[in-house]
């Protein structure tokens, strides 16, 4: 059987888990199979965590590390401006593709997300952006065949799909073998995993303490449509993101109480 006929002049792929990143070499055989050109610009070390932020108080470097693959020390983020106003300035990328990142990005949890981050800023730019995220049960097995076999056609149908200008899609894919998963399922982005973040401390060799910080995860009860959900029930969650986060309630609600 013919492989199908790429669907784009050229795709942009970033992440937030760094250049080196098992994910990041995924999507690239993903990309593959639906552009004709495909330019990866991506951190030159990990950057999770980093949410939708650039740098404005640092330059920016880049390094060429082959054939339209460049690292950048930067942000997500500034991948994608990096790509979009400087290197690919006289031929844009007609999709972002961030990822995939290991780990689902799931709830309250996106906002943190530098691969969600990426797809954000590349919707800020006006491009049709997609973040994809691979679950895992085991960090040291995480089921990317599931992402390499599923992606291609769930890519493929949302662009026949189409969105809003004004969202870019957030992806999960199942802890499931390939065959196993179930069917792409529009969703809500929900709470999520996350019910607190903690400070670890700790103390070096020289006496001295240091913090790290931890998301603390647990299952949550939460609305069958919603990320989470589908994903624990063994479906593919793509959710729309925007910007506009305005609570509506609290709105009311502080307009009744000070109007009063």
């Amino acid at each position: 059987m013919a492989a199908p006929e790429p669907l784009l002049e050229r795709v942009l792929l970033t992440n937030d888990d760094g250049i080196d990143a098992p994910g990041l070499a995924v999507l690239e055989q993903v990309a593959a199979t639906l552009a004709r050109e495909v330019w990866v610009v991506a951190p030159e070390h990990d950057q999770s965590g980093t949410s939708h932020s650039i740098s404005l108080h640092a330059p920016l470097r880049v390094s060429h590390q082959g054939e339209r693959r460049f690292g950048v020390v930067g942000t997500p983020g500034d991948c994608v401006v990096m790509a979009v106003r400087h290197l690919m300035l006289d031929a844009p990328p007609t999709l972002v593709l961030s990822g995939i990142n290991r780990g689902a990005n799931l709830g309250v949890e996106t906002v943190f997300s530098g691969t969600v981050g990426a797809a954000m800023a590349g919707m800020l730019l006006g491009l049709p952006s997609i973040a994809l995220s691979q679950a895992f049960t085991d960090r040291e097995a995480v089921r990317w065949e599931t992402a390499r076999a599923l992606a291609p056609d769930v890519i493929r149908r949302l662009l026949s799909a189409g969105w809003s200008d004004q969202a870019c899609l957030n992806v999960n894919f199942p802890d499931v073998a390939p065959e196993s998963a179930g069917p792409l399922t529009l969703t809500r982005q929900g709470v999520g995993l996350v019910k607190r973040i903690d400070v670890v401390a700790r103390t070096d060799p020289r006496g001295f303490e240091y913090h790290w910080l931890k998301f603390h995860r647990a299952p949550r009860q939460e609305a069958a449509d919603t990320e989470a959900a589908v994903i624990a029930a063994g479906a593919i969650a793509v959710t729309p993101l925007q910007f506009e986060r305005t609570s509506e309630a609290a709105l009311v609600e502080l307009m009744q109480t000070l109007r009063g």
